[in-house]
């Protein structure tokens, strides 16, 4: 059975189409989404429950802690190891660069120094994402041009590329290596949801996610509380921590959460668009038949 990959914005239903899927196809559900694999957060990022991984295999949820180091680069070897000890993995997530890493392949730059991180995060926090984008048109505009300038991670990740390797991020992607999904191969969906049906459903799971214990796994991050960690960038958590911190109401930090992660999903919406053309779209209001699915 070939691969399965499910794309789409936050919210929009992946999850239940893949194991849908897995009871269909015997597959193993495979995460590709980059928050997912926190061992902190499973209710904020909506982490598959217990009742879910026990219908179906999952790999890569929940294994990395809060302080470790994990990138597209880490999760790309974890799957090339994984690829040959299953028969039929089903890919779903929201993390467009996972999906382009799978099906484009992915350039083999040297890991990035600590010292070189601690400055790259020193200067995302003072010179914000329009400074960070400001240096590369200056020093790397071919790398700038390929990037979303509203993702400070990515304007980041460039910056320290090429301070570790004194080459363009632009340079190591055209040397990339052959993709593990090449074109042309795999069943590829993507969620295309409406935007009033999913505005509604960000905003009910996030008020499911305070009632289930979003909160108490934010309070117990407090001690090691670092916003420049990958995983300090799970949706409304920020907004948590800072009303566990006396910044602002419950309510307030709800809201903003709310609003924040229908922008992202937003951004992710008009991602998937521009750069999965040819995948099939889906309307989770109205998914077709798994068997026509999987005869597409």
């Amino acid at each position: 059975m070939t691969a399965i990959l499910i794309a789409g914005p936050t919210a929009s239903g992946k999850s239940a189409l893949a194991l849908a899927l897995a009871a269909e196809t015997g597959g193993t559900i495979v995460n590709a989404d980059a928050l997912q694999v926190y061992a902190d957060w499973r209710v904020l990022t909506a982490r598959p429950s217990a009742q879910d991984e026990a219908q179906a295999p999952h790999r890569l949820y929940g294994g990395v802690g809060f302080r470790e180091a994990w990138s597209a680069g880490h999760w790309l070897r974890a799957v090339t190891a994984l690829m040959a000890e299953v028969e039929t993995p089903i890919f779903v997530g929201g993390t467009g660069l996972y999906f382009l890493a799978l099906t484009e392949g992915l350039a083999e730059i040297p890991e990035t120094p600590p010292e070189i991180r601690a400055r790259g995060d020193a200067l995302r926090r003072e010179a914000g994402r329009d400074g960070l984008a400001a240096i590369l048109a200056e020093r790397d505009p071919a790398t700038l041009a390929r990037l979303d300038r509203l993702n400070p991670m990515r304007l980041q990740r460039a910056w320290e590329v090429l301070e570790t390797t004194g080459r363009p991020l632009s340079a190591w992607q055209d040397e990339t290596p052959p993709p593990l999904i090449p074109p042309g191969t795999g069943l590829r969906l993507q969620m295309a949801p409406d935007t009033d049906w999913l505005n509604a459903r960000i905003d009910r799971r996030f008020d499911a996610m305070l009632a289930e214990g979003a909160l108490e796994e934010a309070r117990a991050l407090l001690p090691v509380w670092d916003p420049a960690r990958p995983a300090a960038y799970a949706l409304g958590a920020r907004e948590l921590i800072a009303h566990l911190r006396g910044e602002m109401p419950l309510e307030e930090a709800a809201a903003l959460a709310r609003t924040g992660t229908r922008q992202y999903a937003k951004r992710q919406r008009s991602w998937f668009r521009s750069r999965m053309r040819d995948w099939r779209q889906i309307d989770p209001r109205a998914l077709p038949p798994l068997t026509e699915l999987l005869g597409s």
